[in-house]
Parts: structure tokens; sequence; C-alpha cells
């Protein structure tokens, strides 16, 4: 048995060249600051007001420390009755100063919630609007559970960038330069001790965030990849199951996993020992400082010598200034990681969408019309069971072509994959209200001639026409709108029956899903069901049989009363008798539509007006149902197997 495989990344090969920055990081980091930007410019900038007002009060505090000790402390200690008011009324103001920054940090916060959770629900809000215009192409070659892993893992490593690394990459600035500022006021040389020592910190915390960053990118895609697998093995569980392939899921799951394991330990390993080794360097800062500033402090002359005030403030101002370095540091670990999740997320933001360009004004749509007693159309408010095709012309005004199911294909070549046809000179004309039938083995290209019609895909070569009309004129919304579809297979939505019925026209009310469960004979089993229709189905519909599940999907092709009707497989999962009772209502579904049948057992197509034979691409015959059994060829073969 093949091994399973998903689509997601594969794991990297660990004990490569360093990486730095993801490729086009920098790009990915000015892109998401201009989002948050524009939604949230006013507060940023009252969040940067508050951080700069926090970085200016603990500065203070720490510069405090000198007039403590060489103006109070001091000069206090060398009398014999001290007067402990100036001190209290110095103690008074700086407590006013520190309770400013602890309300500045408290909104910084409570402002960063907002701008953070905000920036994620238009991020996800506008990712899950752009995935709806994605074209059927984009998810054949991503797995579901990679796109998933977009939504909640990347999204959500942005989160705590947005909201905690910027914020205190910001902070840590301030603070570095309104220290580095302090320190030159109150001793240069210590200054340039401390310069020198911190970049001895810079430059090894440097080349760790370029050992680790490539490490958190394969993190981000080896996570993608086991929750795809997941995704997979639940979604074939059945399958996974029925041919005893636990263990070899089992295995391949721990591969999987065991890639992101070492990915993610080589991350964390390397993001981990930055802190550790940034504290010690920073200490070693501290010790250097103080023994230099104990000689300064003792040194002989004016020029050489320093209070013991101001060599305690500068002491404590270290700290100020190592510390920011060092958040800086290992908060560069997540914005790296962020970067890689930001760069997944963008990735599907700017896949093209299968949009129909910015012209709209000018697509063929679909519309409700009456028709006059001379044979004229006019376009209708509501529904009215007439159709029209709504056709811009040169100057402007707008012309109504009755809306009749005739489709055309003309020298039609395509191919998923660029160089790899898959149909080959397609020519196919069928008639309003022909019920055409589409036959052979599996593989023929009977399904991918149906999703070319609903513009799927787009062909390479040739055209298709709809009531004479380039679909590539036509609006998709409206183009899908006169179709009606039922797949083999089948997918329920998490609702009540009636919902799912109604899902094929948003507006019908319960009645309307009644006559059509009727119609298509599932009215029957729905009535005997818990809560009729209003039982509530969940995990694809799981609590109903697959032939149940269809009949509800045929219902909701009926609701909708669509022009035209694309029926795959729609009895594949009915047995015989259910199949011979809906027959009559399908018959009743397609009389006066144009209708494009898929289907494996003949003896349901036999009244079809045209019955196309397909293989390996290419239309091989063509005829009625009589007109081929007398021709002998494939047809016959296929009908008497």
């Amino acid at each position: 048995m093949a091994r399973m495989t998903m689509g997601g990344p594969a794991g990297p090969r660990h004990g490569g060249p360093k990486a730095k920055m993801p490729k086009g990081g920098m790009k990915t980091a000015m892109r998401l600051l201009r989002m948050v930007l524009a939604d949230y410019k006013w507060l940023l900038l009252t969040v940067a007001a508050c951080i700069m007002v926090t970085s200016i009060t603990t500065l203070v505090s720490s510069l405090f420390t000198r007039s403590l000790i060489d103006e109070y402390i001091l000069p206090l200690s060398q009398v014999d009755t001290p007067s402990f008011s100036p001190l209290a009324i110095a103690l008074i103001k700086l407590a006013a100063v520190l309770a400013v920054g602890v309300l500045c940090a408290w909104l910084n916060s409570r402002l960063m919630i907002t701008v953070s959770q905000g920036t994620l629900l238009r991020l996800r809000t506008r990712l899950f609007d752009h995935m709806q215009t994605l074209p059927v192409n984009f998810f054949d070659r991503r797995a579901h559970g990679d796109v998933m892993s977009i939504y909640t893992n990347d999204v959500d490593s942005l989160r705590q960038m947005i909201s905690q690394s910027l914020p205190n990459v910001f902070s840590s600035f301030i603070t570095i330069a309104a220290t580095l500022t302090s320190m030159l006021v109150l001793s240069w040389q210590l200054t340039i001790v401390t310069i020198l020592l911190t970049t001895v910190m810079i430059f090894t915390t440097k080349r760790l965030s370029a050992l680790s960053s490539k490490y958190f990118t394969a993190q981000q895609n080896n996570l993608g990849a086991v929750n795809g697998y997941v995704e997979e093995m639940l979604t074939g569980l059945k399958v996974v199951k029925t041919f005893n392939y636990e263990q070899r899921a089992i295995e391949r799951f721990e591969q999987l996993n065991e890639q992101l394991r070492q990915s993610a330990c080589a991350a964390n390993r390397v993001s981990n020992i930055v802190m550790p080794i940034n504290g010690n360097l920073s200490n070693l800062i501290y010790v250097a400082c103080a023994v230099a500033g104990g000689a300064f402090a003792l040194g002989s002359g004016a020029e050489g010598a320093l209070t013991v005030g101001t060599l305690v403030s500068f002491l404590t101002l270290i700290k100020n200034f190592t510390q920011p370095v060092s958040q800086v540091s290992q908060q560069v670990n997540s914005v790296v990681g962020a970067l890689a999740g930001a760069q997944r997320v963008f990735e599907v933001m700017d896949s093209p969408s299968e949009g129909d360009g910015e012209n709209l004004e000018q697509m063929v749509t679909l519309v409700d019309a009456t028709l006059n007693d001379d044979g004229s159309l006019a376009e209708a408010d509501g529904r009215t069971g007439v159709w029209a095709w709504k056709v811009p012309n040169d100057d402007g005004s707008f012309t109504l072509r009755r809306q009749k199911g005739e489709v055309d294909f003309s020298h039609v070549d395509f191919a998923y994959v660029p160089g790899k046809t898959v149909l080959f000179d397609i020519d196919l004309d069928t008639d309003a209200g022909m019920k055409v039938a589409l036959v052979g083995g599996t593989g023929a290209g009977k399904t991918t001639i149906t999703n070319l019609i609903n513009r799927f895909y787009e062909i390479q070569s040739g055209e298709i026409l709809y009531d004479g009309i380039d679909i590539t004129r036509i609006d998709r919304r409206h183009l899908r709108r006169s179709l009606g579809i039922v797949l083999q297979e089948t997918h329920l939505f998490t609702g009540t029956v009636y919902d799912n019925i109604a899902y094929g026209r948003l507006d019908a009310g319960l009645d309307d899903c009644i006559a059509a469960a009727k119609m298509v004979h599932a009215h029957d089993f729905i009535c005997r069901l818990p809560h009729g229709y209003f039982t509530m189905l969940q995990g694809d519909g799981g609590n109903l049989s697959q032939g149940e599940r269809q009949l509800i999907a045929i219902a909701r092709a009926a609701v909708a009363n669509p022009p035209a009707l694309i029926l795959d497989e729609a009895t594949s999962s009915i047995d015989t008798h259910t199949e011979r009772l809906i027959q009559q209502g399908m018959d009743s579904l397609m009389a006066g539509r144009s209708s494009f049948v898929i289907a494996h057992r003949l003896s349901t197509i036999r009244n079809s007006d045209m019955i196309v034979v397909m293989d390996h691409g290419r239309i091989i015959e063509r005829g009625t149902h009589q007109q081929l059994l007398a021709l002998g060829g494939q047809y016959h073969r296929l009908y008497n197997v």
C-alpha cells in the first residue's frame, strides 16, 4: 500500500548555513506596521507617549538616588538634630512621579490589548474574506490543516508580537537612549566602559539570534505540517481503520511530530540561553563599573573624583541600560517567529483571487425578468421564474437576453498542471432544455467538464459559450447562480436540516424547503428525524446515512430552482429502490432546464437527449441511447457490462 502523504511543507534539514532574518522579513514587518497604523494610529501614538513617560519616570527614580545620598542621607548623618522634612517632601514628589509612571504603564497595557486584538480581528476577517475569493486550485495544492494552522498558530504568534514584543522593544529603545544620556552626564568615563562591554553583549546576542531564526521558521512550517496531517487522518478515519493503516499513520505522525520537536527544541534551545548569557554579561558590566567607579571615587583631584551618590546612581543606571538591551535581544526571537507566521498569512492574502477584475460593470450578470406580451423582457425586482442575462453595450446601456441554458464547448483544451493536458479539443453543442449525460471510465474527464462550466478552473485554449456569451464575460457569482450543482461528495454544514436545504437559496422559507424535499422524496425520512426539519446536524451530517445526506444535497439544489443543473453522480449513494423513487422527482426538477448529468449507472440516463462518451479526456462518441447502442462502440460495451 502506498504511503499516505500530505501537502504541507516538509521539515528542513538542520546543520545548514546560518540564517538571519527570514527572507523578506523586513518587508513583512513594514507591511504589518502599516496595517496596524492604518487602523490604530492615534491609539499607538498614545501608547508611545505612555511608554516614554513610563521610561522617564523610571529614569527619574534612578537619578534620585544621587540626590538621596549626596543631598539628604550624608548631610543628615553629619548633624546631631537632623530635620527630615526636606527628605519627606522629596520622597512625596518622587512617589507622585512614580504614580504617573504606574498609571501610564496600566494605560499602555490596556490600549495594547485593544490594538492587538483589534488587529487580529481585522487580519482574520481580511484573511477569511480573501480566502472566499481564492480559486479551487489554491486549495488543491494545500492541506486544509495547514490552512487552519495559519488561522490559529501563525495569527497567534502575531498577537504576541503586537501586544508584547513591539511595545517592549520600543520601550527598551526609549529607556536605552534616556539612560545613556544620563550616564554621560554622570560620568563619561564609566559610560565608555559600559558601552564597550555592552557591545560584546550585543554581538553575542546577534550571533545567537541569527542561529535561531531559521529554526523558528522551520517550527512554524512543521507545526502546519502536523496540523495538516492530523486533519487528513481525522477526515479519512474510516479509510484508515478499513485498511488497517493505524500503525503506518502513527509512524508518519511520529515522523512529522519529531521534525516539529527538533525544530522547536533547536529554536528554544538557542532562545533560552540568550537571557542567561545576557544576565551574566550584565553582571560583569556592573562589577567592572563598580571597580572602576570605586577607583574614581577614591581618586584625588576634583576632575577624577566621583561622589558616592553619583557612583550608586550610575550603578543603578547600568541595570536600566543593560536590561533593555537584554530584553531587545530576547524579543528578537519572538519577532522572528512572528514574522515567519506573518509571511504565511500574507502568502495567502497575496494569492491571486479568481475575481473578474475591477471592471465588474462590464461583466454580464443574471437577473430576474418578466416576459412582456410582445415577447420582450423587462428586469424584475423579485423572483419571477424567468431569468435573463443583462449584457452591457458599448454605449453604457444594457440588453436583456433570455437565459436558455445552451452551453457550447469550442476546441477546448485544459490542464490542471501546465504541460499535462487532461482535456483535448472538446467540441460540444447543446440546446436549451437539453439533458446531456456524460459517461466514461474513471479519469475520462467528465467531472472536469462540469468544473469548467462553473469556471472553477480556467481553460488553456478554446472557448466556452453560455447562451452565446463567452463565460469569461459573465460575473462568476451570477454564472454559478445560474447553475444548480449536486456533487458526488456531499457536504452538510453545522445547523438544522432546514438550514442545510435553505443553503441553496438563502431567502427560502420553510414551505419552500419542504416542497423541494418532497420533490426529491426526502420529506419522509426528514419527518422521521427527532425534530424533523429542525434536527441539528453536526460533523458533516454524521448522524445520517450517506444516502440521506445526498438526498438533502439534492433538495438543496431543488430549492435553488436554478435555470440549469449539474448532477455529478447525484444518486451514487442511494439504493436502487430509493433511486427509482426520486427519479421522477429529478425528471420533474430537470424539466425545461438544461442539465448535465454524470452517471455510472447507465440505466439512469437512457432518456437523455444526448449522451457523450469520453475516454482519456476526449469525446469519442455522442448521440442518444438507441443511436449509441446501434453504433456498437464504447457505449455499447459499457452498457452491456
